[in-house]
């Protein structure tokens, strides 16, 4: 199995303490059967490591959109296994793997996904109101995490009124309402202009090294690459160049 290399900026204590949390190994997926179907992924293999951020970085069709939702356990790999924290998820039936989306795993997606109707600190506690929190202790972390993110003064603000950088600060505070182990972004900087872009990268790093979250980020944006710890680059489903980031394009 292909390993990416330790990354030159790891601490010592980074390292001991970086075991893989996650681990694709030799993952195929298509869609469709035949000589019709799409191979979206061809042999995938890597880990991550407790408290890093990886850059999955390809061009649009690479098949990055298809690995996130095969690692957040939305989707089973044609071919291949992944696990997460040790556990196969091919061993989990949808309830093992609701409870791993809904406890272990946040996710923040390019176009925000926040209910309009509800407010910041409402959207930040839908995650929470899946897991039957009690509301004193919803509403009190919900707006920590708002704090966190730098939105302490907006908790009663709805999506319509905010801004699309601090639409996505709600997006990474509601992410973190579970206390997740691992946190997928798919493109969260899409719909963002560059200096926008830029701080919600900068706010994930800081989780990363706050609250020793592990962040998979997709994003084809070579001003942002240089944030991460490493970059694992997929072209046409395969691994292209996977090691540690050098902060070139």
């Amino acid at each position: 199995m292909t390993q990416n290399q330790p990354s030159p900026t790891a601490t010592p204590e980074r390292e001991a303490a970086g075991t893989p949390i996650v681990v694709v190994d030799d993952v195929h997926h298509s869609f469709g059967s035949g000589p019709q179907a799409v191979h979206a992924l061809r042999g995938v293999s890597f880990e991550i490591r407790r408290g890093e951020l990886i850059a999955l970085r390809g061009r649009s069709g690479s098949g990055k959109t298809t690995l996130l939702n095969l690692v957040g356990g939305l989707g089973t790999p044609t071919g291949g296994r992944i696990t997460v924290d040790g556990t196969d998820l091919a061993s989990l039936g949808e309830t093992g793997l609701l409870a791993l989306r809904r406890d272990r795993i946040g996710f923040v997606f390019q176009s925000f996904g926040l209910i309009p109707v509800l407010t910041a600190a409402e959207n930040v506690g839908v995650p929470m109101r899946l897991r039957r929190l009690p509301a004193k202790e919803r509403e009190e972390r919900a707006r920590t995490l708002l704090a966190l993110v730098g939105l302490a003064d907006h908790a009663e603000q709805r999506p319509g009124e905010l801004s699309g950088g601090q639409q996505q600060r709600v997006a990474v505070a509601r992410a973190l309402a579970n206390d997740p182990d691992l946190i997928i972004a798919d493109e969260p900087t899409g719909q963002l202009d560059l200096e926008t872009g830029r701080s919600i990268m900068e706010l994930l790093r800081a989780v990363v090294r706050g609250k020793d979250v592990t962040v998979l980020v997709a994003t084809h944006d070579p001003n942002l690459i240089e944030l991460a710890d490493r970059v694992v680059e997929l072209r046409d489903g395969r691994i292209v160049e996977p090691g540690a980031n050098d902060g070139t394009p």
